[in-house]
C-alpha cells in the first residue's frame, strides 16, 4: 500500500484514539462548544472522557470502540494487502454499530447524548471502514471516494431519511405508544381537514383543501409573472429588462413574510386603500383583505422571484441557433416562439411549478399574519405542537398530509418531464436569440410593469413604516423603531450592543454564515460523488436528497424537534439543530448548482491530474474547484439568503436563547409592534443587498456559460 494510504489510515485511526481520551463523550449542560479543562474529563460524569468514562464511571463496553480504533491503527502497517483490508472493516464498522449500541442502550448513568468524544471516534471509525471496502477493491480502490461515500450516507441517513420517517411515525402512534390507524385517521379523517362545506355554501372548507387551493392558485401565478418577467428582461430589447433584473429578485432577500406585512399597510382597515375609499366613497373599515385573496397576493409577491430566477436560467441555456434555424425555415418568430422555445422551457416550467407549489405548501409566516380565518396545513401543524392542546400525533399526521400532497406534485412533475432531454449544442456557438413576437411583447411588458410597479411600492410602504411612528394613524418621521432595535451605547470605555435586535440578529449572521459554508462546501462534494463516481447506494443517496428538497420545511423542521430531544443525538434547543435544519434545507439546491458545474468540466481535466500522480482530494481541490468557482459562491449565497429569511423550517427548533431574527419579528407582530417589526425588515433588506451587490461587485455574473444580453436579438426576416 501506498505511503499516502497508510498515513490517511493512521491518522484517522489516531484522532478516533486521541478523541476517546481526551474529548468529553457525552454532550453536556453548556453545549458542544464548552471548554473542558483536564480535570474535568475524570471528576464529572457528565464532562468525562470515554476512558474516564470506561474506567472511573463503571462503562467498560466503551472500551470497545477504543480497542477498534487501536487495532486499525495496527492494521495501517499491514504489508497483506487482504488482512488489512479484513481488519479495517471489521473494527472500523463494528467497532462504530458498537457505539451506536452503547448509546441507545442504558448501561450505569443517566442517558445522555453524544458529545464530542463519542461523535469523532464514531466518525473515525466509519472512515477506517470505508478504507477497508476501498482496500477489498470497491470504489475503484481510492479512500477518498469511498470515505465520502460513506460518511455521505451516513450523515444523510441519520439527519434527512431517519427524522423524516421518525417524526412522521408519531402520527401513526395511539396513546400506548403503539401504531393504530384508527388514532391515526381519527387525527386526520374528520370534517376540519377534509371537510367540503363550502362547496355547499358554508363558508369554510377543510385545511387540506384550502391548503391544495392556495398552492394551486399561487403555483399558476408565480409561474406565470416569472416567465414573464424573465422573457422582458431577456428576449423583450426594452429598457425595463434593466429594472426587471434589479427589483425582480427584492423579495427573494426578505422574509417571505414582508409581502403579507406590506399588503396588511395598505389594505387592512387603517391602510392606504382603506383609507383613501373611505375618504373618497365614505366606506366603513373592513378586514376583506384577511383570508383567501390576502394569502394568495402575499404569496404571489414572495414567491415569484423564485419563479423568475428559474425561468431566467433555463432561458438563457436555451441556444440560438435553434431559433435561427427556424427562423431560415422561414418560420414566424410567434411560431418559432410556440414550437421551438416554449417546449425547450418545459424543464424550467416544471421545477418552477414545483417550486411555487412547495414554497406554498410549506408557507407559515404569510398565514399567521394574513390568512385571518383561512387556515392551512403549517399553522394548523403549529398549533397543535405550540397550542394549548399540545398534540405531537395531530401534528405529525398533519405533516403526512402536507408530506403526501408535496411529494404527490414532486412525482408528477418527474413524469411531466421524464427522461426526456432538453440539451442543446453550446450556447456560445449560437446566433442571437430571437425576440419575443409583438403580441406577445405588449402583454408581458404590462404584467412585468404592473408586477414591478405593485411590488416596489409594496415595499416602499415596509420600508417607510420603519421611519413613523403608528402606520395608519400617526406618520411623524421617527428613528425611535431603529433606535430601540439597534441602540448602541459607550459603557465603560467601550461599546455595548443595548438594542433589542442584536441578540437576534448576531445569532441569526453566525449560524446562517456556517450553515452556508457547510452548505457549499458539502454540496460541491456530494455533486462530484454523484456526478463522476458510480457506486452501491448512488440511486437511494439521490433519493434521500429529493425528498429532502421536495419534503416541505415545516415537515422537516417538526421531524427535528420530534426526534432529536433524546439520546443518542440530543441537540433540540441548541445552536446545532438549527445549522443542521439549515444545512440540509439548502443543501438539495446548492448539490444541483454542483452537478450543472460539473457537467460543463470535461473528464479529461480529472483523468489528467490523475495521470499526472495527483490524488483524488488533490484533483477535487487544485483542479476542479478554481473551475467550480461560480457555483461554490451561488451555493454560499442561496444558502446564507435563505437561512437568514427562513422561518417555516425553525419555527419549532428555536428557544429563548436561541432566537433568530424572522422569529423575533413575527413575534412582534403577533404582540401589534408593527413599526419594530418593519424597521428590522428594513435592516435585513438592506444587509442582504448590500452583500448581493458586493458579491456581484467582487466576482461578476455567477453563471458559468454566457450570460444573453438582452440587446441582441434576430428581428425580421432572416
Amino acid at each position: 500500500m501506498s505511503g499516502p494510504g497508510r498515513r490517511a489510515i493512521s491518522l484517522w485511526a489516531a484522532a478516533g484514539a486521541v478523541a476517546f481520551v481526551l474529548l468529553p463523550w457525552y454532550s453536556t449542560p453548556f453545549g458542544l462548544g464548552a471548554v473542558h479543562l483536564p480535570a474535568g474529563l475524570a471528576a464529572d460524569f457528565e464532562t468525562a472522557s470515554g476512558l474516564a468514562q470506561a474506567l472511573l464511571f463503571r462503562q467498560p463496553t466503551l472500551l470497545i470502540g477504543f480497542g477498534a480504533a487501536l487495532a486499525c491503527l495496527c492494521a495501517a502497517g499491514a504489508r497483506d494487502a487482504g488482512r488489512q483490508a479484513a481488519v479495517l472493516v471489521a473494527a472500523g464498522f463494528g467497532g462504530a454499530l458498537c457505539v451506536m449500541v452503547q448509546a441507545l442502550v442504558p448501561g450505569n448513568g443517566p442517558r445522555l447524548g453524544f458529545g464530542w468524544g463519542a461523535a469523532t471516534l464514531l466518525c473515525a471509525l466509519l472512515v477506517l471502514g470505508a478504507f477497508g471496502l476501498a482496500r477489498r477493491g470497491a470504489y475503484k480502490g481510492d479512500l477518498f471516494t469511498s470515505a465520502a461515500a460513506v460518511l455521505a450516507a451516513c450523515i444523510l441517513g441519520a439527519f434527512v431519511a431517519y427524522p423524516l420517517l421518525r417524526g412522521l411515525w408519531v402520527g401513526v402512534l395511539g396513546e400506548d405508544a403503539q401504531p393504530s390507524l384508527a388514532a391515526a385517521m381519527a387525527r386526520v379523517g374528520n370534517e376540519r381537514i377534509w371537510g367540503l362545506g363550502c362547496v355547499g355554501g358554508s363558508s369554510h372548507c377543510g385545511v387540506a383543501w384550502n391548503t391544495l387551493f392556495l398552492a394551486v392558485l399561487t403555483t399558476l401565478s408565480t409561474t406565470l409573472l416569472g416567465t414573464l418577467l424573465a422573457l422582458v428582461e431577456l428576449r423583450s430589447g426594452s429598457r425595463l429588462g434593466s429594472a426587471v433584473r434589479v427589483l425582480a429578485p427584492l423579495p427573494f432577500v426578505t422574509p417571505p413574510f414582508v409581502a403579507g406585512l406590506a399588503l396588511v399597510l395598505v389594505f387592512d382597515r387603517s391602510g392606504l386603500v382603506n383609507q383613501l375609499f373611505e375618504w373618497l366613497f365614505d366606506f366603513s373599515h373592513s378586514r376583506w383583505f384577511y383570508g383567501l385573496l390576502g394569502l394568495w397576493l402575499a404569496q404571489t409577491v414572495a414567491f415569484t422571484p423564485v419563479s423568475y430566477l428559474i425561468m431566467r436560467g433555463v432561458l438563457q441555456g436555451i441556444n440560438p441557433s435553434l431559433e435561427a434555424a427556424a427562423r431560415t425555415l422561414r418560420a414566424t418568430p410567434a411560431y418559432t416562439l410556440r414550437r421551438i422555445t416554449l417546449p425547450l422551457l418545459l424543464p424550467g416550467l416544471a421545477h418552477a411549478l414545483l417550486v411555487g407549489f412547495l414554497e406554498s405548501m410549506a408557507d407559515f409566516g404569510n398565514p399567521i399574519i394574513v390568512g385571518g380565518q383561512y387556515a392551512v396545513l403549517s399553522t394548523e401543524i403549529f398549533f397543535a405542537i405550540v397550542g394549548a392542546q399540545f398534540d405531537q400525533g395531530r401534528a405529525a399526521a398533519l405533516a403526512w398530509v402536507l408530506a403526501l400532497f408535496a411529494l404527490g406534485v414532486f412525482m408528477l412533475q418527474r413524469a411531466m418531464v421524464g427522461s426526456r432531454q432538453f440539451a442543446s449544442i453550446d450556447p456560445a456557438m449560437g446566433s442571437r436569440p430571437l425576440a419575443l413576437p409583438p403580441a406577445w411583447r405588449r402583454p408581458a411588458l404590462l404584467a412585468s410593469t404592473l408586477w414591478l410597479v405593485g411590488t416596489l411600492a409594496l415595499y416602499l410602504c415596509a420600508v417607510s413604516a420603519a421611519f413613523v411612528e403608528v402606520w395608519g394613524r400617526d406618520y411623524t418621521p421617527t428613528l425611535r423603531h431603529l433606535t430601540r432595535l439597534f441602540d448602541v451605547v459607550r459603557e465603560g470605555g467601550g461599546l455595548a450592543f443595548t438594542g433589542l435586535a442584536w441578540a437576534s440578529l448576531l445569532t441569526t449572521l453566525k449560524l446562517a454564515g456556517l450553515a452556508a459554508v457547510l452548505t457549499a462546501t458539502s454540496g460541491l462534494l456530494l455533486a462530484w460523488l454523484l456526478e463522476r463516481n458510480a457506486f452501491p447506494g448512488r440511486v437511494a443517496m439521490e433519493f434521500t436528497l429529493l425528498g429532502a428538497f421536495a419534503i416541505p420545511g415545516t415537515v422537516l423542521g417538526l421531524s427535528y424537534t420530534l426526534v432529536f430531544n433524546a439520546p443518542p443525538i440530543e441537540i433540540t434547543g441548541t445552536t446545532q439543530v438549527i445549522v443542521l435544519c439549515f444545512l440540509f434545507r439548502s443543501l438539495p439546491v446548492a448539490v444541483g448548482m454542483g452537478t450543472a458545474a460539473f457537467r460543463q468540466v470535461n473528464r479529461s481535466l480529472d483523468e489528467a491530474s490523475r495521470v499526472l500522480g495527483a490524488s483524488t482530494l488533490r484533483t477535487l481541490v487544485y483542479v476542479l474547484l478554481p473551475l467550480l468557482r461560480p457555483a461554490l459562491i451561488g451555493s454560499l449565497i442561496y444558502s446564507f439568503v435563505r437561512s437568514v429569511t427562513t422561518v417555516s423550517t425553525v419555527v419549532f427548533l428555536v428557544t429563548a436563547e436561541t432566537e433568530l431574527a424572522t422569529t423575533f419579528i413575527i413575534g412582534r407582530v403577533g404582540q401589534g409592534e408593527y413599526g419594530i417589526a418593519f424597521a428590522y425588515c428594513a435592516a435585513l433588506i438592506v444587509l442582504l443587498s448590500l452583500l448581493i451587490a458586493a458579491v456581484h461587485w467582487l466576482v461578476g455574473d455567477l453563471a458559468l456559460g454566457r450570460a444573453v444580453r438582452p440587446s441582441h436579438f434576430q428581428r425580421g426576416a432572416p
